[in-house]
C-alpha cells in the first residue's frame, strides 16, 4: 500500500480465555485493525484440534472488531501477485482520507483522477478524453479538466497532434503498480 505505517509483526492479543496469542501481522489503519495470518498446511492442517483452535481464534478476533485475513503460505509463495491483488481489493474501501492518527492514509489523487489513471493503463497508457468520458459516464469537459490536473501533478503527459499541436490524448507516465491507483 506504499508504506508500513501501523504494521506490527508478531502482535500480541488475548484470546477468549485470556491467554496471549501472537498474530503474524497486525495493521492499524486509522480506526481499523487488520489481522493477517499466514497459514501453512503443516502446522494448521494436520492436527484437527489445532485447526479448530485456529478457526475459533479467527472468529473471536472478528467478534472483537478485527478484520481477520488468512493467507495460504503456499499461494503466497507460488502466486504472490494474486495475493497482492486480493489484499488490495479487501483493503481499498478502508484507504480513505487521513484521520490525523498514525496509520491514516493520505490520498494524493481524487476518485476521478484514479479512475482516469486506471483507464489509461487498460488502454496501453493512452487516454482520449472523449472516449474516457463515455466509459466513465462523465462529461467530456470534466475529463479534460482532470487530465490537465494529472498533467500538472506529473502523472499524465499531453500528446500534441499534427501541425496544430492540439491535444486529443494523454499518456499515463506512472507505474502500473503505483499505490496512487487505489
Amino acid at each position: 500500500m506504499g508504506h508500513f505505517n501501523g504494521l506490527r509483526p508478531e502482535y500480541e492479543v488475548k484470546d477468549w480465555r485470556g491467554r496471549s496469542y501472537y498474530t503474524d501481522f497486525m495493521w492499524k489503519l486509522g480506526e481499523y485493525f487488520f489481522v493477517f495470518e499466514i497459514m501453512d498446511y503443516g502446522s494448521h492442517g494436520q492436527d484437527r484440534t489445532k485447526y479448530r483452535m485456529d478457526l475459533n481464534r479467527g472468529l473471536y478476533l472478528q467478534s472483537q472488531g478485527f478484520h481477520y485475513i488468512e493467507i495460504s503460505l503456499d499461494e503466497l509463495k507460488e502466486n504472490p501477485l494474486f495475493i497482492v491483488a486480493m489484499l488490495r481489493g479487501i483493503l481499498t474501501p478502508y484507504l480513505v482520507a487521513p484521520t490525523g492518527q498514525e496509520g491514516g492514509v493520505l490520498r494524493k489523487f481524487g476518485r476521478i483522477e484514479r479512475q482516469l489513471m486506471r483507464l489509461a493503463i487498460r488502454h496501453h497508457r493512452m487516454i482520449r478524453p472523449a472516449k474516457a468520458a463515455r466509459e466513465l459516464e462523465l462529461h467530456k469537459e470534466t475529463v479534460i479538466k482532470y487530465c490537465r490536473l494529472l498533467v500538472d501533478k506529473g502523472k499524465f503527459r499531453a500528446v500534441p497532434s499534427g501541425a496544430t499541436g492540439r491535444v486529443y490524448q494523454y499518456e499515463y507516465l506512472g507505474s502500473t503498480q503505483s499505490p496512487d491507483l487505489i
